[in-house]
């Protein structure tokens, strides 16, 4: 599953992660663009989280 997620991120950005936050990132904008549901944007985020995939704090 996240080998998939990597490789559509690859062929959108023409380039590699630099991180699992990215990928994070990356899912979050699709699930908030309709491009994922809600089902495939918790199995990618689970596998994120276990790869110590974090938001950024603003505090």
């Amino acid at each position: 599953m996240l080998l998939e997620l990597t490789n559509r991120f690859i062929s959108e950005k023409k380039r590699n992660p630099s991180h699992v936050n990215e990928l994070l990132d990356y899912i979050q904008k699709n699930y908030i663009h309709g491009e994922l549901s809600i089902k495939e944007y918790k199995n990618l985020y689970f596998e994120l989280d276990k790869k110590n995939a974090v938001k950024p704090s603003f505090a």
